[in-house]
C-alpha cells in the first residue's frame, strides 16, 4: 500500500514536470504565433507603417502576456498543482530582500550588462531596438500597467511559479533549479545584448523564490525593475540625447547598488537555507521532452537576432 502511493506520487510528479515542460513550449510558442497574425492584421488595417502607431505599441507589449495568462490557466486546468502552491504567503523579510535586490540588479547588473554589448560591439554587433510605446503624460499609466504591472504577474506565473515549483517539487537540486530556470528565461526573451542581465535577473528571482515558497516577492521585484526603467525613461534618463546622471552620482549609485545586491545574494546563499535540496536533475528527459519546441522557437530567435546584428540589423 505503501509502495503504491509512493508510486503514484512519482507519476504526479513526473505529470507535473511535464505539464511545466509543455508550459514553457505554449509560453514560447504562442506569443509567436499570436504577434504575428497581430501584425499581418494590422498591416491590412493600417497600412505599412502600422509599427510605428502608438496602438499597436502597447498591443505589441500587451499580447504576450495574454499568451502567458492563457498558458497558465491551461497549465492549472489540466495538472493537478493548487493556484495557492504558486500564489502562497511569504514572510514579510522576503519583500523587503526583493526591492533590495531588485535596486541592485537594476542599476548595478545593467552596467555589467552595457560592458557585454560594448564586448559584442567590438565585434561588429549591432543591438536590435525594439521600440516603446510612448511614455509622455498619460501614456506613462497604461504603459506600466501593460509592461510593468501584466508582467510581473504573468512572466512570474509562469516562469517562477510553474517552472521553478515544478522543479523544486520534482526533487531538483537548488543550484540546478535555478540556474537551469535562469538560463531558460534568457532564452525566452531572445535577445543576445540582454542575455547576460536576463539570466541574472532570471537566476536571482528564482533564488528569491525557492526561498520565500512563493512567488510574491519575485513579483514585486519584476514590477519595481520594470516600473523604474519605464519612469526613468520617461524622464529622458538613458536615453539617446536625453538627460544624464552626473559622474559622481551616477559611481556612487552603482557602487551602493552593487553593495546592496552583493548583500542580498550573500543571504539567500549563504544565510538562508530554506527549501534547500541538494541534487541534479531528476527526470529531467520528461521535461526537457516537453519544453523542446518551446526551447527550440527561442533558440531559432536568439540566433537570428545575433546573426542580423552581426549583419547590420
Amino acid at each position: 500500500m505503501e509502495q503504491s502511493a509512493q508510486q503514484q506520487e512519482m507519476y504526479f510528479r513526473r505529470r507535473a514536470l511535464s505539464e511545466a515542460g509543455i508550459a514553457y513550449s505554449v509560453g514560447a510558442a504562442l506569443p509567436v504565433l499570436v504577434t504575428l497574425i497581430a501584425g499581418v492584421v494590422a498591416a491590412l488595417v493600417a497600412g505599412a507603417a502600422y509599427a510605428e502607431t502608438a496602438w499597436y505599441r502597447f498591443l505589441a507589449y500587451l499580447l504576450p502576456q495574454v499568451c502567458f495568462a492563457a498558458t497558465a490557466l491551461i497549465f492549472f486546468r489540466r495538472s493537478r498543482v493548487p493556484v495557492r502552491a504558486v500564489y502562497g504567503k511569504c514572510k514579510w523579510h522576503y519583500f523587503v530582500i526583493a526591492v533590495v535586490m531588485q535596486f541592485g540588479l537594476t542599476f548595478s547588473l545593467s552596467e555589467l550588462n552595457t560592458l557585454f554589448l560594448e564586448f559584442l560591439q567590438s565585434f561588429g554587433y549591432t543591438a536590435p531596438v525594439s521600440p516603446l510605446p510612448p511614455l509622455n503624460g498619460w501614456y506613462l499609466l497604461p504603459a506600466i500597467l501593460i509592461i510593468a504591472v501584466l508582467p510581473a504577474i504573468f512572466e512570474e506565473t509562469l516562469f517562477r511559479g510553474i517552472l521553478v515549483g515544478r522543479m523544486s517539487a520534482a526533487g531538483w537540486g537548488t543550484w540546478a533549479t535555478v540556474l537551469l530556470s535562469g538560463a531558460l528565461f534568457a532564452l525566452y526573451h531572445g535577445n543576445p545584448a540582454q542575455t547576460v542581465y536576463q539570466f541574472l535577473c532570471g537566476a536571482c528571482f528564482a533564488l528569491l523564490v525557492v526561498r520565500a515558497g512563493g512567488i510574491l516577492p519575485a513579483m514585486t521585484a519584476h514590477f519595481l525593475n520594470n516600473a523604474v526603467i519605464l519612469i526613468l525613461t520617461s524622464l529622458g534618463y538613458g536615453t539617446e540625447g536625453g538627460m544624464t546622471i552626473p559622474t559622481g552620482w551616477n559611481i556612487a549609485l552603482i557602487v551602493s547598488s552593487a553593495v546592496l545586491l552583493a548583500g542580498s545574494l550573500v543571504y539567500l546563499l549563504f544565510l538562508d537555507k530554506s527549501n534547500t535540496q541538494r541534487g541534479g536533475v531528476k527526470n529531467a528527459k520528461t521535461f526537457f521532452f516537453a519544453a523542446a519546441v518551446g526551447i527550440a522557437v527561442c533558440a531559432v530567435q536568439w540566433i537570428a537576432v545575433l546573426v542580423s546584428g552581426f549583419l547590420g540589423g
